[in-house]
């Protein structure tokens, strides 16, 4: 296959899906409007992994459901194959364990089939300029799945915990709230990353959570943050 020539600016996009009817559908819809082009199709692990490394895509689009193969499977294989991809799963499971595990894996989004095409577009977009998508039902989902069996942590010691933050701590959970990524919360506050690693670090400490997905869960839970429109 012979990759397309972009403009300088135009955002890259890789199809992984292993319906050939799906993928056309996606590449109308991306390439209907300025400033995205499909630099690739996939339909299985093999042809997936080498395109992501060859097309040097911006955003993998990619489903969980690859006939007999898993796109959870997939995604550390793309990673390394194209470090700076980012990969926004669309998919038509509602397993939130699922969901849960490509987060974990490194994917910066979920959207399902049944959304609006304008919703995909404008994941595609926030997925792009670096934070994190999870649409409504989504979030839900994860949130519903983390909680399940664990119960309520209210009281004098999760209190204590929340009073322990500092004021600039809690302005890095309200923008890990609102999905960001390290780089776009340096910004937004006018420190540097490592800056941002540190406060992390401290956040996880006096929480008691140790990723950014166990953050969320808590500072939604707690009221700390709520989920981006």
């Amino acid at each position: 296959m012979t990759m397309p020539v972009t403009e300088p600016g135009t955002l890259r996009v890789l199809l992984v899906d292993d319906h050939a009817i799906v993928r056309a559908g996606l590449r109308m819809l991306i390439e209907s409007g300025p400033g995205m082009v499909v630099v690739g199709e996939a339909g299985d692990h093999a042809g997936a992994r080498s395109l992501a490394e060859s097309a040097r895509p911006d955003i993998i689009l990619l489903d969980l459901d690859l006939g007999t193969e898993s796109g959870l499977d997939l995604i550390p294989d793309l990673m390394a194959a194209a470090p700076k991809a980012r990969i926004l799963v669309l998919t038509g499971l509602r397993d939130a364990s699922a969901h849960i595990r490509a987060v974990r894996l490194g994917a910066m989004g979920i959207v399902q089939k049944e959304m609006a095409a304008d919703v995909l577009i404008k994941a595609i977009q926030k997925v792009n300029a670096g934070e994190a998508w999870l649409d409504r039902s989504a979030t839900a989902n994860l949130l519903a799945e983390m909680t399940q069996g664990v119960s309520s942590r209210k009281g004098d010691a999760e209190s204590e915990k929340i009073a322990s933050l500092s004021s600039r701590e809690r302005e890095v959970i309200t923008l890990i709230g609102e999905g960001l990524n390290n780089k776009v919360i340096a910004q937004r506050l006018f420190i540097s990353e490592t800056t941002v690693r540190h406060h992390l670090t401290s956040i996880f400490s006096k929480l008691g959570v140790s990723d950014r997905l166990e953050l969320l869960v808590y500072s939604y839970r707690n009221k700390l943050a709520g989920p981006a429109a």
